[in-house]
């Protein structure tokens, strides 16, 4: 519960992860949670913690990370987000504040989270307005290759394989909801979307670095089936890189899901 005299808001934020180190606060590193935490501080004068829904890497982009933090009441949602907007780094920007309820938690009760990644497949690929907003590939998997490994993670499976690390307390165990590869800028660049009831440390970045592995001919189509039963000796690929993930959409009870993810994926991360 919050303090008596104190009100909870629900923020949404859109951030370039590029220079941060993540979301949560690292000591001796700049991090998005840090510098949210520290203009709160600023402006109420007192330190006051910010949760957000979860965990962004090193590197990730957010279009619609969720947190709150607790203010005293003579702090208006527009008046805060105002406010936190006018000193924030230009690489953080928050979209929105609303009054929560005074239970609310950004990360246990969300219920769904989309993410989309980008992966830039031709000439333009290394331009400095795009590598650091999608993985800089520069050849072009097959469609069809892509389209099919990524049907293959629908459902509910356990995704230890491509995971960096395990959660103990929570399981390997994911239900994907929705998946599924798109083009856009005239085939210059592909896009997949993917939206869970949860996710592991890294796990949409190996789906990628594997599915595209696929896409390329470098491994079979099976492996995907295959690392989801954790068959002995088999790994996933590379991870594919950082700057090409974005958290686009956490989702709550009652609020329904996001757009048609493909619209998602398209409407939000056009960086050129």
């Amino acid at each position: 519960m919050i303090p008596e005299g104190d009100i909870r808001l629900r923020l949404t934020l859109q951030f370039d992860g590029t220079r941060y180190h993540g979301w949560q606060v690292q000591p001796r590193h700049a991090t998005v949670q840090g510098e949210l935490e520290r203009v709160v501080e600023r402006l109420t004068g007192s330190r006051r913690p910010v949760v957000g829904s979860g965990r962004t890497d090193r590197g990730v982009h957010a279009l619609g990370q969720v947190a709150a933090v607790d203010l005293p009441s003579r702090w208006t949602p527009e008046r805060f987000r105002s406010a936190c907007n006018a000193l924030l780094p230009g690489d953080i920007w928050l979209s929105s504040a609303t009054r929560a309820t005074a239970d609310f938690h950004p990360r246990f009760d969300a219920v769904a989270r989309t993410y989309v990644y980008r992966v830039a497949v031709d000439g333009r690929a290394r331009s400095p307005f795009r590598a650091p907003y999608a993985w800089p590939l520069g050849v072009r998997p097959a469609m069809e290759s892509l389209d099919r490994a990524s049907e293959r993670i629908r459902g509910e499976h356990a995704f230890g394989a491509f995971a960096k690390s395990g959660q103990p307390e929570r399981g390997e165990r994911c239900t994907v909801f929705r998946t599924g590869w798109s083009e856009s800028d005239q085939g210059a660049e592909l896009r997949w979307f993917v939206r869970a009831n949860r996710f592991l440390h890294h796990m949409v970045r190996y789906l990628v670095g594997t599915m595209v592995d696929i896409g390329l001919g470098r491994r079979p189509l099976d492996d995907i089936e295959d690392l989801l039963a954790r068959r002995a000796g088999l790994v996933t690929s590379p991870p594919a890189p950082a700057a090409g993930l974005f958290l686009a959409h956490v989702e709550y009870p009652g609020e329904g899901s996001p757009a048609d993810a493909e619209e998602l994926a398209h409407s939000f991360t056009d960086f050129k």
